[in-house]
């Protein structure tokens, strides 16, 4: 990530969320479930940071961010829900995906949703956009919100958790950042090679067809 733009993700969320309290905290959550790539990784361990401050409540801390990310994962599944099947059917050459694999999709998330849902929300990454196939497959919505909930309370926990123990070294520490941005790292190329991957074995597949 850049490190320009790293330090604006900063200023953004430890601003908003000194301003707003808790309902900075699940603005940012919402923001982040609902598709924008705001981190996580940076708005709940900050959040756990003022938690050792004596300024908030640990508890009430993960439960706004899991509040917050349930808002926000609401409205990126209602835009897969209404836009995402017509979209395909559409225009399924251009986003490589045929209505074959949306059938299959929707089986994916009709049998194993629950655990992508839980599991998703506890990928960095991974957790920001995970609401919207869920909502193109149209995965029921309580079973949605439930594991939705119980993911993003586990990971939030842990996130906030962390903030809280490293404490005084927060703002001392240079290995925490160097350790953020290897971490980011890690989970950007991991997501990049499965987007390459997508891709080519799409392209490589109607190559093929084409060819028969």
């Amino acid at each position: 990530m850049n490190e320009k733009i790293l330090a604006l993700l900063v200023q953004l969320i430890t601003q908003t969320i000194q301003a707003g309290g808790y309902a900075g905290i699940a603005a940012l959550m919402a923001l982040n479930s609902s598709g924008i790539p705001i981190p996580s990784e940076l708005i709940m361990p900050f959040s756990g940071y003022l938690v050792y401050m004596g300024r908030f409540s640990f508890v009430l801390v993960v439960i706004a961010g899991s509040l917050g990310c349930n808002v926000g994962s609401a409205v990126a599944y209602w835009i897969g829900a209404k836009g995402g099947r017509p979209l395909v059917t559409r225009y399924g050459k251009w986003v490589l995906m045929s209505q074959h694999e949306l059938d299959r999709m929707t089986w994916f998330f009709e049998r194993y949703g629950s655990i992508a849902i839980l599991l998703g929300r506890m990928l960095p990454v991974v957790q920001t956009f995970v609401a919207f196939p869920a909502g193109i497959a149209k995965m029921g919505r309580l079973r949605f919100h439930i594991y939705t909930t119980a993911g993003s309370l586990v990971w939030y926990s842990c996130l906030a958790w962390a903030g809280m123990k490293l404490g005084e070294r927060w703002n001392s520490d240079p290995r925490l950042e160097q350790l953020f941005h290897r971490f980011h790292l890690v989970v950007e190329l991991a997501i990049l090679l499965c987007v390459v991957w997508f891709v080519w074995s799409r392209l490589n597949r109607r190559k093929n067809a084409d060819a028969a």
